[in-house]
Formats: C-alpha cells, sequence, structure tokens
C-alpha cells in the first residue's frame, strides 16, 4: 500500500461514526448487512450513512453489492489487510520484540479464530 491511499484510509476511519459502521461490517464478516440494518445498528439516518459509507468505500474498506431490491454492504478485507501491514511493515526497525507479536493481539481481540 501507498502512503497515499493509507492516508485515505485512515482519514476515513477518523470519524467515529465510520469507524463503527466499519468494525460492525467487520463482524458482520463476508455476507455484510443491509444499509438499512447499518443505519439502525449504528444510529445512523440513511442520508448520512449513506456518506460515510461512500467515504470508507472510496478508502477502499467497503464493499457493496447489490441483492434485489437492497443494497449489502461489507468490509473490504483485502484493504484492511493492506492498511494494517502498511501500518507494520517498518515495526520497531526489525526488532519484533519491541512490538510485541501481532499474532497475540489478534488472540486477545478474540478474532481470526481458526
Amino acid at each position: 500500500m501507498q502512503l497515499p491511499v493509507a492516508v485515505d484510509a485512515l482519514s476515513a476511519l477518523a470519524h467515529a461514526s465510520r469507524l463503527a459502521v466499519f468494525r460492525l461490517l467487520v463482524r458482520a464478516g463476508t455476507d455484510g448487512l443491509p444499509a438499512g440494518e447499518v443505519a439502525r445498528e449504528v444510529g445512523l439516518l440513511p442520508n448520512t450513512l449513506s456518506t460515510h459509507l461512500t467515504i470508507l468505500g472510496n478508502a477502499g474498506l467497503v464493499r457493496s453489492r447489490r441483492e434485489g431490491r437492497s443494497i449489502i454492504y461489507s468490509a473490504d478485507y483485502d484493504g484492511m489487510r493492506g492498511l494494517l501491514g502498511f501500518l507494520v511493515a517498518d515495526c520497531c526497525a526489525g526488532r519484533p520484540e519491541i512490538c510485541g507479536s501481532l499474532t497475540d493481539v489478534a488472540r486477545k481481540a478474540d478474532c481470526c479464530a481458526s
């Protein structure tokens, strides 16, 4: 990931509502959620949610697809992995003991369980 792309992604996440939407979609998994359900879960008006989803989508963090009359939104896991990889690429100047194990961090967050 290049610096401008990372800046766009971080900027998109630097808003409480957008971060809440992104985290909700990450939890929802690859099936995603309809826009109305996202709006209800995070307590946003539909037009406000639409703006936030557009910003997250332009930053490469959210995808959308049409299913019948509904638009389903899901986290873009490739974009998320790219951002996380960018953030830790130069971790601790080659001394991983300073940062700790990222695997341990993920395990403590109860994510990525196999």
